[in-house]
């Protein structure tokens, strides 16, 4: 019996339900670009001494203190944080989360050497930096991935208990720029933690448990 207009109205958005998983080639893009776009935002923070949240931010905290690299300090301090993705969130993401902080490492250092920045308003690089880490993060949360700290914990609470990953990201990266009125002036404080808002306000209005379908 043929299939009635009724019938195909009610089965094709079923089937334009069903989620499509991404493909490896489109994995690797999405590690490339978001993990570039984050990169580009530290630089920005960095190059008007601001800080960011999360395993990021205690990176940059012990560069000011130290004078040793970012892109070492966040890949070390990251390490701890791989074996509760690998046990919470699948071998898949945290292989995946592992490869997104090498290359964010590996583009922190190498940004600064490939581009030149004048002039720089802090409130811009607030801003423009939240906005870029962001859009970075989003990217990598939809392809099952992240950088690692603070956001595998996140995405844990996020999937285990539905909780907006991005508010309680606000929280902690929020509670970490804070501490760092020891090493950084008011002024920089501040601006940090404008931010850390924009970042965090890019995740909870633009990853929502649902919304995004593709893994």
């Amino acid at each position: 019996m043929p299939m009635t207009a009724v019938a195909r109205s009610t089965a094709m958005p079923a089937a334009a339900a069903v989620p499509s998983r991404h493909r490896p080639h489109e994995d690797v893009q999405a590690l490339l670009t978001g993990t570039l776009f984050v990169g580009l935002g530290v630089v920005l923070f960095g190059h008007v001494g601001l800080l960011s949240g999360g395993t990021a931010g205690l990176a940059f905290l012990l560069h000011y203190a130290t004078g040793v690299s970012f892109s070492l300090w966040f890949f070390l301090i990251n390490l701890p944080f791989y074996w509760l993705a690998w046990r919470r969130m699948g071998a898949p993401f945290a292989l995946k989360t592992f490869a997104a902080v090498g290359l964010l490492s590996l583009w922190a250092f190498l940004i600064p050497r490939w581009i030149s920045i004048g002039a720089l308003a802090p409130g811009f690089a607030a801003v423009a930096g939240g906005l870029l880490v962001g859009a970075g993060m989003l990217m990598l949360f939809r392809h099952r991935a992240s950088l690692g700290g603070f956001n595998v914990l996140v995405l844990y609470l996020q999937e285990r208990f539905g909780w907006r990953a991005g508010h309680i990201q606000m929280g902690l990266d929020c509670a970490i720029v804070l501490t760092a009125f020891a090493l950084r002036e008011p002024v920089q404080i501040a601006w940090s933690v404008l931010g850390a808002v924009v970042l965090n306000m890019t995740l909870a209005i633009n990853h929502r448990p649902g919304r995004y379908m593709n893994v």
